[in-house]
């Protein structure tokens, strides 16, 4: 579920940001992007001014502060290749092998695989606010509070793209490979598809939902006093947060694991862990975004220093050890008669 900056991952980041000190959205709360666990290579340099993040089935959207999208990883059907003009855009969302950007003027724009219909977008498109993509199918919640459908997600056997009535007073939804939540104006969670393991039975109260995730067995809601609450098929996901379940701003489910990101910038991850999707790497704070993968990838954006450090080389606000181990791995490397290096990257 990816929304514009009217919605709530905007909500989510600004809270972030004012834990951090920060005064201005875009121009503080960016940040280089962190990938583990099964994860397909790096965003191209310089991997600078991040806002958000998607991840796919092997490939991966990085929303810059500058409105413009980053792709990278599987390329396979041109879920990479972002359409121009590249600017204007306010959210991101990777599918199975396809991509779906929502612009600042409401329109959605949408590349890579054209099976099941996925780009088969229903007119007027227009004023939409939030997005999701998934198997074969995209979702998307217009400023009117209905939700719209397209692409047959798998030829649609489940019913994940098939919205329920009434179709109204919906903020954002989340689409799965088997089936859909959608969460109210007033906080409540709507699940549709595959009810297998009570995916779409929402435990009581249904109330006080401010995000909602999917994932292949799983159905993952975040509440507003910041505590996470999972229900469906605990065989691969521990559906018991783990401790303490609070201070949570921001939420991502994978295939079979979670990423819950907390108030203090650090990152919680469990469920399946075969790719070590679920091992955060150090230093686990200072995160302000987090997207969990299909094929067990998990990422994150990690805001740099915000201070000019002397000798600060990998920009963590500490002179340590490890600066002067990233000195020496660039030793008596030479641009100018070298600049095919890969240690030289442009500004």
């Amino acid at each position: 579920m990816k929304k514009s900056p009217s919605g709530k991952l905007l909500i989510s980041l600004v809270i972030v940001s004012a834990l951090l000190s920060s005064s201005h959205l875009q121009a503080a709360v960016s940040g280089k992007v962190v990938g583990w666990g099964n994860y397909s290579g790096d965003p191209p340099p310089p991997n600078t001014g991040f806002v958000a993040v998607s991840s796919g089935s092997g490939h991966h959207l990085g929303l810059k502060a500058d409105s413009s999208i980053v792709a990278w990883g599987n390329n396979g059907v041109g879920q990479c290749n972002v359409p121009l003009p590249n600017a204007g855009f306010t959210a991101i969302a990777a599918g199975h092998y396809h991509s779906v950007g929502l612009k600042s003027d409401g329109s959605v724009v949408i590349w890579g695989s054209n099976a099941e219909g996925i780009h088969d977008i229903p007119l007027p498109n227009e004023d939409y606010t939030a997005i999701s993509a998934n198997v074969g199918y995209s979702l998307g919640v217009k400023a009117d509070g209905s939700i719209v459908s397209w692409g047959r997600g798998w030829e649609d056997d489940y019913g994940q793209s098939a919205v329920p009535e009434p179709n109204e007073d919906f903020i954002d939804v989340a689409a799965g490979y088997f089936h859909s939540l959608g969460l109210k104006s007033d906080g409540s969670i709507v699940g549709w598809g595959s009810n297998a393991f009570g995916v779409c039975n929402v435990p009581p109260p249904n109330t006080d939902f401010v995000d909602v995730g999917v994932g292949g067995y799983v159905s993952v809601g975040l509440k507003s006093n910041g505590s996470i609450v999972a229900w469906g098929d605990d065989r691969f996901v521990d559906l018991n947060t783990p401790p303490p379940n609070t201070d949570f701003v921001a939420i991502s489910v994978g295939q079979l694991h979670i990423l819950g990101l907390k108030a203090d910038g650090s990152v919680v991850a469990w469920g399946y862990n075969d790719y070590g999707q679920c091992n955060v790497p150090p230093p686990n704070a200072d995160f302000i975004a987090v997207a969990a993968g299909a094929w067990a990838q998990s990422l994150a954006i990690y805001q740099p220093c915000r201070y000019a450090l002397a000798y600060d080389l990998n920009d963590d606000c500490i002179v340590d050890f490890n600066d002067f181990a990233a000195l020496a791995s660039n030793w008596l490397i030479n641009c100018k008669s070298d600049p095919n290096n890969p240690a030289c990257v442009p500004k």
